[in-house]
């Protein structure tokens, strides 16, 4: 792409392979300035080459035929091998003719396109990884006061700089620009500027001077605007939506929602914009996905920000992104949810396929349910952050969750949807709780609880009372936790709803064993055990094993405990819950010791291990290895 320091790199490799001896003939330089609004036409530049060469005034040949037919005489009688750099080529017109004709010498082309119908070897060069931009900025300032410090002196700074500029060459040298004129400031000044205007290449443009050592501006945006305004109107309208679209990369089903176009159509557009360095793509095993340059986005937010007739048709390319996920992310949730016996999901054959879309698109899923607080996506946006839920939990996301919970709660509360409204507040409860915000919890869950008890509605009040309780067990107020619990459990049965009254028997007997009453905890996880069963929610079923193995436990039935915790890993090892597996392998682990057997409670400790590290708590996982290595 523009400013991503292809004639820095070209010129660098030039000087290095004629220090080497590669080119006793020396080097010939040609800036083709493709990308202004007066492009070099190869007829222009072989009169600058034979200029270069020697041939000039009445030696000249009068026809441009002639011309170029004196310029390969000339290439191919110079023994000397020569390299020629033909710099900023935005068409193969320019550089066509201008190839020597003999494969004694050598060419090196930089372009923001790629010229894929002609043979020639390229390179795609890829913004500098983080140390490498420090190390460009660093530089940058210490070439010209070798005195400052402010990089090491400003880590953190420094490394939240080179990202907001994206890591592309030209953008770090304007920010250095800036810090050298700004030597008396830190570094995080320019930071908190270009944080606050939220747009890095107004601020960077705005503070940018002079020029760079090719005698070219230091600007970004128009470079940007350059590559923007030679795109046919279907390319250039792509990517204008595309850079409205929420997280780091997208799905080419995606593009295709949010430009209401067919897939194959919009592959097209997308190679094309590929094809011209304004996207990447980013093959996966699933799919290919696209990938914006953050500046790039940032300029594209602004063409679309600047002209009404654009805004307009970003937002509603807004909305049918924001239909597309929620579609697919409610599909996702119902095969989450799906119990043997149901009518099965349509789009997802298992439950691993809907999580592997849904861990794809989960930046980009996140960021949509956030935008509930525009009044114009409040509606989709909260029905796709409460089809979120289920999910976030299982990866255990409890910070997305609440984020996008949060928003879904205050936008359902605008529009006066009550029982939206409430349903956020219930699974804003279950993040809070997840995170240790125990009174909060509590306070959300009574929250939904009042308000479906206002709406007459039993069955989510009875899981709000169950929810409740849960908090209320972590808040120590276990009397309290029973009688909540207790309640959940006699409503979802007057309702029939024998899943929510199988879970309130569950965390029922989670309360009584907090309380010592090992017995009736038994009886409890047992009644909840049987009822998942019956109706072939295998998870559920899991739960209550898990934790009949605990009651067994304290009942001092130590080989009841430990079969009861072998069934409920069984069934989470079949769903691949790696973290829940990891907690029933611990208790399983602290079980065997408790009995001096050290070889199994070994084993166990380290398949937790494992189990942590594939649920990406890898400080967890240390935890569990090193209690491992001290039973050895």
């Amino acid at each position: 792409m523009g400013g991503i320091g292809k004639t820095a790199l070209a010129v660098e490799a030039a000087h290095r392979a004629c220090a080497e001896g590669w080119f006793p003939g020396g080097t010939l330089f040609v800036d083709l300035r493709g990308y202004s609004g007066n492009p070099v036409t190869a007829d222009q530049a072989v009169l600058a080459l034979l200029d270069a060469l020697g041939v000039q005034g009445s030696d000249l040949p009068p026809t441009a035929t002639q011309q170029y037919d004196s310029y390969r005489a000339l290439l191919a009688g110079r023994r000397e091998r020569t390299l020629l750099i033909l710099d900023n080529v935005s068409e193969p017109t320019q550089f066509l003719g201008l190839l020597p004709g003999t494969d004694r010498h050598r060419v090196l082309i930089t372009t923001r396109d790629r010229p894929d119908a002609i043979p020639v070897r390229l390179i795609d060069l890829e913004p500098l990884d983080p140390d490498e931009a420090v190390a460009l900025v660093t530089r940058a300032l210490q070439d010209a006061d070798e005195h400052d410090e402010r990089t090491a002196q400003e880590p953190d700074a420094v490394h939240a700089l080179v990202s907001l500029c994206g890591h592309l060459p030209l953008a770090l040298h304007i920010a250095a620009a800036m810090l050298r004129r700004r030597r008396l400031r830190d570094i995080a000044s320019l930071v908190t500027e270009i944080q606050k205007a939220g747009d890095p290449t107004a601020v960077l443009d705005h503070g940018s001077r002079g020029t760079d050592q090719y005698g070219r501006s230091l600007a970004l945006r128009p470079v940007l605007a350059a590559s923007y305004r030679r795109l046919p109107s279907d390319q250039a309208r792509l990517l204008r939506l595309l850079a409205l679209v929420p997280g780091a990369d997208t799905s080419t089903e995606a593009v295709a929602a949010l430009t209401a176009l067919n897939v194959d159509a919009a592959l097209e557009l997308l190679e094309d914009l590929a094809a011209a360095s304004l996207v990447t793509a980013v093959p996966t095993a699933r799919d290919m996905r696209w990938r914006l340059h953050d500046l790039v986005r940032a300029f594209g937010v602004s063409v679309v920000r600047e002209d009404a007739d654009f805004h307009e048709e970003g937002e509603t390319a807004r909305e049918r992104l924001l239909t597309f996920y929620w579609q697919w992310a409610n599909a996702a949730d119902d095969r989450l949810r799906w119990l043997p016996g149901k009518p099965p999901p349509e789009r997802f054959a298992d439950r691993a396929q809907a999580l592997a879309w849904l861990d794809a698109e989960r930046a980009g899923l996140v960021a949509a349910a956030s935008w509930a607080h525009v009044e114009r996506y409040a509606d989709m946006a909260t029905r796709l952050a409460l089809c979120l839920a289920e999910y976030l939990d299982w990866r255990r996301y409890f910070d997305d969750k609440i984020t996008i919970t949060r928003a879904a709660q205050e936008a359902a509360h605008h529009a006066g949807e009550s029982h939206s409204e409430a349903g956020a507040w219930n699974n804003l409860g279950l993040a809070l709780l997840a995170v240790d915000r125990v009174e909060e919890a509590i306070d959300a869950h009574t929250r939904a609880r009042d308000m479906f008890h206002a709406l007459e509605d039993t069955p989510y009040e009875a899981s709000a009372w169950n929810h409740l309780g849960a908090a209320l067990q972590e808040a120590g107020r276990l009397e309290e936790s029973i009688d909540a619990h207790r309640r959940a459990r006699d409503m979802s049965h007057a309702v029939g709803n024998h899943l929510r009254e199988a879970d309130a028997w569950g965390n029922l007997g989670v309360a009584l064993r907090k309380m010592g009453r090992a017995q009736d905890a038994i009886d409890a996880h047992s009644r909840a055990r049987d009822m998942s069963q019956a109706a072939g929610d295998r998870l559920g079923e899991a739960h209550s094993w898990h934790h009949l193995g605990s009651a067994f436990r304290d009942a001092g039935r130590t080989e009841e405990a430990i079969d009861a915790y072998g069934e409920a890993l069984a069934i989470r090892w079949e769903f691949e819950d790696w973290y829940v597996a990891a907690s029933t392998l611990v208790k399983l682990a602290l079980t065997y010791g408790s009995t001096h057997r050290s070889a199994d409670a070994r084993a166990c400790w380290l398949q937790a291990a494992d189990a942590l590290n594939r649920a990406d708590a890898p400080a967890l996982a240390a935890r569990a290895r090193s209690e491992a290595e001290n039973l050895e």
